[in-house]
């Protein structure tokens, strides 16, 4: 079976799967869409398209550079993703985050400690595994949205 960290994201799923109908097409092998996106599956060594596209889709895919935002230590940023790695299995990715404003990471209103610049693990949900006091992820990313 393949190692999921390397399936293309669920797009690029199907745009592999409209290559793979054409050709066969053009060659005299007509075959339908559907057929085309089980036999895309099958090369990525799933058991279907349906379990294929569940991997994909649930994936966070991040590239360096990509502009991200989302909570760190409970506090809301946007920022730009300067590296980016995979780590053991290909299940936990390092990131490396600079903010665009600095964020206060202590609570308390007697000091302050400010971050422009912080590393973490997270998972392909972009959630880290670590967690705060109160149960929450200590850093969730998701892609920046078009606001």
């Amino acid at each position: 079976m393949m190692n999921t960290q390397n399936l293309a994201p669920l797009s690029e799923l199907k745009t592999q799967a409209k290559r793979l109908r054409k050709q066969l097409n053009d060659n005299g092998h007509e075959i339908t869409h559907s057929k085309s996106l089980e036999l895309l599956a099958q090369q990525h060594g799933m058991r279907d398209w349906n379990t294929m596209a569940a991997k994909a889709g649930n994936k966070l895919h991040l590239r360096i550079g990509d502009r991200v935002q989302g909570r760190y230590l409970g506090q809301k940023f946007v920022a730009t993703i300067r590296g980016l790695s995979v780590l053991g299995d290909g299940e936990i990715r390092c990131i490396t985050l600079h903010f665009d404003d600095p964020v206060d990471v202590v609570k308390f209103d007697s000091f302050s400690a400010f971050r422009q610049r912080v590393s973490g693990r997270i998972g392909w949900d972009g959630r880290s595994v670590q967690k705060t006091s109160d149960g929450v992820p200590q850093l969730i990313v998701e892609p920046l949205s078009a606001t």
